[in-house]
């Protein structure tokens, strides 16, 4: 049986305007030019105004906060007037409201083109007199490695795919002989089917007349496990050398590189921060500006207002025309809401991080870790009056360049520790005063996480040794056992 009801329910709706926003604001300064120039693409109301004639009127529009924005979207039906979008004011630098960085102009990154670690190894191939069965067997295996220039897939399965990919049966021995000839390329190590494999192709490319180059490929062959674990005295006896002997022994086992692939990775990205903000500080006074990428220059186009100029003059009640210039409008609403949202995109970025610089001041001076006070992203939110999900944006995306460095602006909140003294500090604080602690330490014997504590408690930080252990995790730092040196 049917039956109606009525019913009220208060909903929160995200306007366009406000997602194209928020959207915008999460968008690091590297990224944004990408995000204009596909803006410009898509829409031809927009201009960017770098490119055009800096005499030519430009439509500007005031400041909105984003929470400003109506929530309901206005119809293309509606009557407009065209005087809204023709406006004679003079033009002005759209980013001549902003404190922007000396590197205004200097928007391309000079990027520094290099082979891939598969074309490398590729361009060796090549270089060898081989068959075509033999490079086929050869291109697939070089394909089969892993970044870290591992072959981690099992031989057979690589047979499989030869015969399904290439048309090629190929036989174990033939995928193994390859293989070894791959194994020879540089970097050494490649091809290694594991970290012991990879060590030992890379020791014996070494001088095997050398007596410690040969105790290493002893260690590696028959004690990789003990060596992991730092458990150096039973090498000692296995071996029965003296400890500055085993010292010699290990320190070439360490000059190798356990990842032979990793290394060609990470300089065929050439992996570049652009930071968003940049302190600078002139004689105790700091001084903030917003990196110039995040002020482009843009406009509405003066040829769609010219649309409207002549709709002015045509025949209201012309269809095809009022279809037309809907279309336009259109086009000039989904300028004016993207300028808008570059717009305040730099206000909030600009308040954020001033709010950020006054909280964090002492630290900003000094660059000392021990002057950063504890902060959460509810005391920057109620400082500025927004959203703690704005501060959050902006915080995981965006970096500023200090005297001291460049950093991500979610490394300066922290959570509160309170002192025996009832003194709330920033965990970075502790931290800090953790890795000075393990760098200080006897490498012979290293502090455990019980002594660390103990350590802290008599600085005045009471905590538990789980605390330690997760605070010496978050700086990267292993376990007491292997801190051991010899």
């Amino acid at each position: 049986m049917l039956k109606q009801t009525l019913q009220q329910k208060l909903l929160q709706k995200l306007s366009p305007q406000q997602i194209q926003f928020i959207k915008l604001l999460q968008v690091p300064t590297a990224s944004l030019d990408t995000r204009i120039k596909e803006e410009l693409e898509e829409n031809p109301a927009l201009e960017d105004g770098s490119l055009t004639n800096m005499s030519d009127p430009v439509e500007e529009y005031p400041d909105k906060d984003p929470d400003d924005y109506d929530s309901s979207e206005e119809s293309y039906d509606e009557e407009f007037s065209v005087e809204d979008y023709i406006q004679e004011d003079d033009y002005k630098d759209y980013g001549s409201n902003y404190a922007n960085d000396d590197d205004d102009e200097q928007r391309e990154i000079p990027i520094a083109i290099q082979d891939s670690f598969f074309e490398k190894l590729q361009s060796q191939l090549d270089l060898l007199a081989l068959s075509d069965r033999q490079y086929l067997i050869g291109n697939q295996l070089i394909g089969s490695l892993d970044d870290d220039g591992y072959l981690r897939r099992p031989i057979l399965s690589l047979i499989d795919d030869l015969a399904f990919s290439q048309n090629v049966m190929a036989e174990e021995q033939e995928v193994e002989d390859m293989l070894h000839v791959i194994q020879a390329f540089e970097p050494a190590g490649i091809g290694a089917r594991d970290l012991q494999e990879c060590l030992l192709i890379q020791l014996r490319k070494k001088d095997q007349n050398n007596p410690i180059v040969q105790q290493a490929i002893r260690v590696v062959q028959n004690y990789l496990d003990e060596f992991t674990k730092k458990h150096y005295d039973k090498i000692e006896r296995q071996l029965d050398v003296n400890s500055d002997e085993l010292k010699e022994i290990v320190n070439e086992i360490l000059k190798l590189n356990p990842k032979p692939g990793d290394s060609a990775a990470v300089a065929g990205k050439q992996l570049q921060i652009i930071p968003d903000f940049h302190i600078s500080n002139d004689d105790g006074v700091l001084h903030l500006t917003l990196n110039g990428r995040n002020a482009p220059e843009l406009r509405v186009s003066r040829s769609y207002q010219d649309m409207f100029e002549h709709y002015e003059k045509a025949e209201k009640g012309d269809k095809k025309m009022k279809e037309a210039v809907q279309f336009v409008k259109q086009k000039l609403d989904s300028a004016k809401w993207f300028i808008d949202a570059i717009k305040q995109r730099q206000q909030t970025l600009l308040k954020t991080m001033n709010a950020i610089m006054e909280f964090q001041y002492d630290y900003f001076l000094t660059g000392d870790d021990r002057m950063l006070k504890p902060m959460i992203l509810k005391d920057i939110a109620e400082e500025i009056d927004m959203d703690i999900s704005t501060v959050s944006r902006v915080a995981n995306s965006k970096y500023v360049q200090t005297e001291f460095g460049t950093f991500l602006l979610k490394s300066f909140f922290s959570e509160a520790i309170q002192t025996d003294s009832g003194e709330e500090v920033s965990n970075k604080e502790v931290k800090k005063i953790l890795e000075e602690c393990i760098s200080n330490e006897d490498k012979r014997k290293p502090l455990a996480d019980e002594k660390l504590t103990e350590i802290l408690k008599e600085k005045g930080y009471t905590i538990a040794r789980r605390t330690v252990a997760k605070y010496r995790e978050a700086l990267n730092i292993p376990v007491a056992r292997l801190r051991k040196e010899l």
